[in-house]
């Protein structure tokens, strides 16, 4: 299990994170696109569809926590994360050398470094990548111009049978995971910057997403449906965990 040894360092320097001149910097110009949503609700699987099409730049966050293997197929450094140590990333958080960065779970610190969004500028694409919500909540306001969609299972036991497709979850590692979706779901709720997207099939979603990021394509209908899906799904997981008292 992934545990954080310095995690009151990292609560320290997150409370009082400042970017350095540089990374502010890099931020000018830049279209920046990120997903946010629960554990499993598709966002790695999704932007993974779009880098086909050549016209999106997959942000790779750094992480402290250890790699896994997904599908049978041990994760890479520099795939589908940096796995770094927490020393390196305190250091770097300490120099404001990150975009944003976050305790997942109280097991792990991930974040995007500014090295990641030169490199999708110097490629001249959008900047993709999944990000939580609090992350999300302080790049807004770095960064007002980009976008931010959450992406939402179309129910809560579709959600459960998706979380473990790759294996039964330990009990204590799904309530952890539906204690943090509680906290995505109610947080994103109170904010009107998001556009919700409902997860339904993996191929006509991705259509979805690259719609809205090139064409602003957001229908206020739509959204009123997604939205209502966000709340039912908050309570469904809100009663399930309030059953396991």
């Amino acid at each position: 299990m992934n545990q954080l040894t310095r995690i009151d360092e990292f609560r320290e320097v997150l409370a009082h994170y400042q970017l350095s001149d540089g990374a502010k910097a890099t931020l000018q110009g830049i279209q920046l696109v990120l997903l946010v949503g629960p554990s499993s609700s598709g966002k790695n699987t999704i932007i993974s569809e779009l880098v086909k099409s050549g016209r999106y730049h997959t942000l790779i966050s750094d992480t402290t926590r250890q790699p896994r293997i997904n599908n049978g197929v041990l994760e890479e450094n520099g795939r589908e994360y940096w796995f770094r140590s927490e020393d390196d990333i305190l250091a770097d958080l300490k120099e404001g050398s990150f975009l944003e960065a976050a305790i997942i779970h109280n097991q792990q610190v991930s974040g995007i470094s500014i090295r990641e969004l030169q490199s999708a500028v110097a490629d001249h694409k959008v900047a993709i990548n999944e990000i939580e919500v609090v992350g999300a909540d302080h790049t807004h306001q770095l960064v007002p111009s980009a976008q931010f969609l959450f992406i939402l299972p179309p129910s809560f036991d579709e959600w459960i049978t998706r979380m473990n497709a790759r294996g039964t979850l330990p009990a204590d590692e799904t309530k952890r995971r539906l204690e943090s979706a509680v906290m995505e779901l109610t947080m994103a709720l109170e904010k009107d910057y998001y556009a919700f997207i409902i997860n339904d099939t993996f191929l006509q979603t991705t259509k979805h997403v690259d719609a809205v990021i090139s064409e602003h394509a957001i229908d206020t209908e739509g959204q009123a449906h997604a939205k209502a899906v966000a709340q039912q799904l908050l309570a469904d997981t809100q009663q399930f965990l309030a059953n396991l008292e």
